[in-house]
């Protein structure tokens, strides 16, 4: 009761290809949830005034951004 059927493609390159989309979106995920965090950061060192946390915050944004787009990168990259 309940088991669900799971169908997968016959084609080996449509196979990989949807595993490639699948860990690029969950990439793609953990790189929006840092983006949120570095402006959640910058925000925070805003109001503190602290320098330190302000050098994080901007850190973890950039990083949050090159993450979040790295698929594209990489297409950019191999061309």
């Amino acid at each position: 009761l309940g088991a669900g059927m799971a169908f997968a493609d016959g084609d080996p390159i449509q196979v990989v290809n949807n595993l490639s989309n699948f860990i690029f979106s969950m990439i793609r995920a953990i790189g929006l949830i840092l983006l949120g965090l570095g402006i959640m950061q910058v925000g925070l060192s805003l109001k503190s005034h602290d320098p330190s946390q302000r050098a994080n915050g901007f850190l973890t944004l950039a990083g949050g951004i090159i993450i979040t787009f790295t698929k594209e990168i990489l297409a950019m990259i191999t061309g």
